[in-house]
């Protein structure tokens, strides 16, 4: 295809882009009432919903500036104020999404872990006992669990809940993921870049990534190669003091609903599995912790809660 077509192409599609984004706006502001943010509503108001100098008051920009967005000008925006419009207007998780989408901005929200997660979710995690669940953020970050994943994996749930962070900072004789191979790290790394990719300009990301390059040396190496990955179902042997190396199957699922989010379910790959996985969950949480509580004093002088 010839150069001149390709950038003719792409002028369009962001002019595209930009009509959405003017029709958007337009009809995020329509929807909020003055007395919904405090503003007054005003005898002679003809604007539905905000004007638009009231929005940039909001948001904190400058009127000009909003109103040129708002028209669907061809200008840049950052991902702050984005996140100050989305705000003043109120947006949900999707809408934030969106309007970062139709801004021609690679950055979209994703979910972290202070944020609340629906109920339903931890209702269907739990209905999935005996098997082990997890959700977790694009960043790996543990946002809800049940008692399966608990018992299995105990260490993800400790200090800093993060799973690719004890992963690769982790001793392997209490490593979870201890017998990954190279591949399946390389993967978990790839995975972690293509989330990183829509969140380029979040300063969170920026210092976890930082952070886990300057504790791991192989995340380091791993990170520099700029490989990207998605899940895929396989085995994952997991390493549990309490009853010794479990072999799973790693089955992942997307979660639309959150932005980011995705499912980690964990079934026992064969009859010795389920034995140790239905044994762990007959111990009470006190059994189940002794043996990491013994390991960490035996092997490494460490007394937790000492």
């Amino acid at each position: 295809m010839p150069e001149t077509t390709v950038s003719t192409d792409s002028r369009l599609l962001r002019k595209a882009r930009r009509g959405e984004l003017s029709a958007f706006l337009k009809t995020r502001r329509a929807r909020i009432a003055p007395s919904e943010v405090g503003l007054p509503s005003g005898a002679r108001r003809r604007t539905p919903g905000l004007r638009r100098e009231e929005v940039a008051q909001l948001a904190g920009v400058g009127v000009t500036w909003y109103t040129w967005l708002e028209q669907g000008r061809d200008i840049n925006v950052s991902v702050q104020v984005l996140d100050a419009v989305a705000r003043a207007l109120a947006l949900d998780a999707a809408e934030r999404a969106h309007l970062y989408r139709l801004a021609d901005v690679p950055t979209v929200p994703s979910a972290h872990a202070e944020e609340p997660i629906p109920e339903e979710l931890q209702v269907i995690l739990d209905h999935l006992l005996p098997l082990p669940g997890v959700l977790l953020s694009s960043r790996y970050d543990v946002l809800a669990h049940n008692e399966g994943f608990a018992a299995l994996c105990p260490l993800f749930l400790s200090g800093e809940r993060n799973v690719i962070r004890h992963v690769f900072t982790t001793p392997a004789c209490c490593n979870p993921y201890a017998a990954s191979g190279l591949e399946r790290l390389t993967r978990m790394v790839g995975f972690l870049r293509s989330a990183y990719a829509r969140n380029l300009h979040d300063p969170e990301w920026l210092r976890f990534i930082e952070d886990l390059r300057g504790r791991s040396a192989q995340f380091a190496a791993l990170w520099e190669r700029n490989d990207v990955a998605v899940p895929l179902a396989r085995n994952q042997v997991i390493r549990n003091v309490a009853t010794g190396d479990v072999t799973m199957i790693q089955t992942s699922m997307s979660l639309p609903s959150i932005a980011g989010a995705w499912l980690q379910i964990f079934t026992p790959v064969d009859a010795d599995a389920w034995t140790k996985l239905r044994a762990l969950l007959a111990m009470s949480p006190e059994e189940r912790e002794r043996p990491w509580r013994e390991h960490l004093v035996r092997d490494h002088d460490v007394r937790v809660g000492a």
